[in-house]
């Protein structure tokens, strides 16, 4: 599994596979904790309208992720990985919403 990683990934060693899911894991953490204190601070909770709360996790919690995920690739010294890796996905996402042309 960690070969098949550093070749998606297109990274030199294990050690570089390991520090990126750290990365991850860090994030996902990171954005739980700001999603409580966010839905606190706004007064969403567990009675709010699901339309509502998925609205929320879109438009904000969504964004702040990929914010997050870099300052935590930079604190761990994977800026550059990560910078790729989001405009990779963000190309991607935009490639969803491109008018595609006709096939003949």
């Amino acid at each position: 599994m960690i070969e098949k990683l550093k070749q998606r990934w297109n990274v030199r060693n294990g050690w570089d596979v390991l520090i990126i899911l750290v990365v991850f894991a860090c994030t996902g953490f990171s954005v739980l904790y700001v999603k409580r204190w966010l839905f606190d601070l706004i007064g969403l909770d567990a009675q709010s309208p699901g339309w509502l709360r998925w609205g929320v996790n879109i438009l904000i919690i969504l964004p702040l992720y990929q914010v997050i995920l870099l300052i935590w690739g930079w604190i761990w010294g994977k800026f550059a990985f990560f910078w790729e890796f989001e405009k990779r996905m963000f190309s991607r996402i935009g490639g969803l919403f491109r008018k595609r042309s006709p096939e003949l």
